[in-house]
């Protein structure tokens, strides 16, 4: 069985997170929860999750399928350099903004998992993993010449001469 990359994992644990946080931050605030000003955090918070955690990051053997629109948000997270490449980072950022969360009943799933999604993270920084961009191969264009090597040396298959003479004779009768 080949290494796990602990931090694939987190990412897509951490992105549900985000989503299930705004969700219980919309549904707190629609149904005006007693504490509606925890659900309007969820929300900020979740939205901050969600575009931290939306391009995934390279692997380091085989390929990576990129999200769709990713190299925008890769962009953006480039920017930040080590304190969003770093995965300690993300795992402190993760749970702390995973408690005020915490205080409110529709928001509790949503701190449960980005606390899983920290715990993920932090396993991810012990074992040395670290995030990295996808990036673009530039394709190269073939050249005209160069796309064939040496002219065939034999001439192609052929029927017999009385094959090809019979095949009109029986096409117009």
């Amino acid at each position: 069985m080949g290494q796990i990359e602990w931090a694939m994992w987190a990412n897509e644990q951490a992105l549900a997170a985000g989503l299930i946080l705004v969700t219980g931050g919309i549904v707190a605030v629609a149904g005006q929860f007693k504490g509606w000003y925890f659900a309007v955090y969820s929300i900020a918070a979740g939205i901050l999750v969600c575009l931290l955690e939306y391009p995934r990051s390279k692997r380091k053997k085989g390929s990576t399928m990129e999200r769709c629109g990713q190299k925008y948000m890769t962009a953006v997270v480039k920017l930040f350099g080590p304190l969003t490449r770093n995965y300690y980072i993300r795992a402190i950022l993760h749970a702390a903004l995973a408690v005020p969360a915490g205080f409110l009943l529709s928001t509790i799933l949503g701190t449960v998992c980005l606390g899983i999604a920290s715990g993920i993270y932090l396993l991810a920084a012990v074992r040395g993993e670290e995030w990295r961009p996808i990036e673009q191969k530039p394709r190269e264009r073939p050249q005209v010449g160069g796309t064939m090597k040496q002219p065939p040396s034999n001439p192609p298959p052929r029927p017999p001469a009385d094959a090809r003479k019979k095949q009109p004779a029986e096409v117009g009768g």
